[in-house]
């Protein structure tokens, strides 16, 4: 069999790889603990997994038109506006299995070969393989430690080309958990705005917040046209595995992903559509325990990573990631968390999985329990004394 050529282009993401790997040392009877899935361990809430039983009892099980069903469309529409602080239609969103089919389908939508597109970095790999794979040139925007993992305007503004189609944005950001500024954000949308570029504005972690309020690019001046906003269910309300997200973006734009929808995946089942409405217009009070749990658990792991001999962590503003640099242990990235795998029973991430700009970082996820976390610490400490 002979693949096409453009399925070389293609990455992939290393925490599924790592998570296999610690599954199989698991099975042999080692003990792993996990802090490489961005997943939170929190269980969906009670009314949301009530609302998808109920809809299933009445018979929702049946196609939903591409871009979704209205109502929850509308839900959608009305939720963005309150949080966003903009006035968004139902004709606007189209509802997606999964937040990651917007990346998709954006950069397919607008990428041609040859045409650039500046990108986070560190950042979610996906970016950088769906650039790839369309043909265009993926173009780094280093995030810089000493900034807060913030970028440094000169140096995106020394990235835009008349090539330039689209910018991607991520706040708060994975893997390290950095929140861009409404100053970072006005610099962005000033050189959108002045070369007609599209941005893409990755939000799905913007209730995952620790301080300030979440800014969204799409609530400056005359950036609602230059914006397609991603979000989603499965880390706000705990739902990876239910496969719920959706876009908002210029309703021109919303008809053409709705054709990608109709050739790819036909709808988003009805059933998570219906827990979604639920989940946005019902109580709040478990995403806001959730989100208490973070801060606690980001507090425990930063301040002990902090103490080990080689790490140095910055203390994330959003989303639910440490991100040390692990430069003075002497280890490469790669090495080092192999080496806390096999060596601590402790399951990290790379950093440079997330770009060039990530290697001397580890990510850990601190999607687990404080006692798990400390657990953790203390495994990591002991492997890396071993090593001095």
């Amino acid at each position: 069999m002979q693949l096409a050529q453009r399925m070389s282009r293609l990455g992939s993401e290393t925490a599924f790889e790592v998570l296999a790997r610690a599954k199989a040392l698991e099975a042999q009877g080692k003990e792993v603990i996990h802090l490489e899935i961005g997943e939170p361990d929190f269980d969906t809430p009670a009314h949301v997994v009530e609302a998808a039983v109920q809809a299933l009892h009445n018979g929702q099980t049946h196609y939903t038109p591409a871009a979704g069903l209205p109502t929850v469309r509308q839900a959608i529409a009305e939720h963005i506006s309150r949080s966003r602080g903009i006035e968004v239609q139902a004709e606007q969103v189209v509802v997606t299995p999964g937040a990651k089919p917007i990346m998709f389908f954006t950069i397919l939508a607008l990428l041609e070969p040859g045409d650039e597109a500046i990108y986070p970095d560190p950042g979610f790999p996906i970016y950088q393989s769906m650039i790839n794979f369309v043909g265009a040139k993926p173009m780094p925007l280093p995030l810089r430690e000493e900034k807060g993992f913030r970028f440094d305007p000169n140096e995106f503004l020394d990235l835009i080309s008349d090539r330039t189609r689209l910018i991607i944005l991520n706040s708060p950001q994975n893997p390290t958990g950095g929140v861009l500024t409404r100053q970072d954000l006005e610099t962005v949308a000033k050189a959108a705005r002045e070369r007609n570029i599209m941005v893409l504005s990755d939000e799905v972690y913007e209730q995952i917040l620790y301080e300030g309020e979440h800014v969204s690019i799409a609530s400056l001046p005359e950036m609602q046209s230059h914006t397609i906003l991603l979000d989603g269910f499965s880390k706000t309300y705990a739902m990876t595995g239910w496969r719920l997200g959706y876009g908002v973006m210029p309703t021109a734009l919303a008809e053409q992903v709705t054709k990608l929808m109709v050739n790819s995946n036909s709808c988003t089942a009805a059933f998570t559509q219906l827990a979604g409405i639920a989940a946005l217009t019902g109580p709040q009070d478990d995403t806001q325990t959730m989100v208490a749990a973070f801060r606690e658990r980001r507090d425990v792991i930063v301040a002990g990573l902090n103490q080990i001999p080689g790490f140095r962590c910055a203390q994330p503003a959003g989303a639910f990631y440490a991100f040390p640099n692990v430069e003075d242990t002497g280890m490469s990235s790669k090495a080092l968390a192999d080496y806390l795998l096999e060596e601590a029973g402790v399951a990290v991430l790379s950093g440079d999985g997330f770009g060039r700009h990530g290697q001397g970082y580890i990510r850990f996820s601190y999607a687990n329990s404080v006692e798990n976390i400390q657990r953790a610490l203390g495994r990591i400490e002991q492997a890396v004394a071993k090593r001095r």
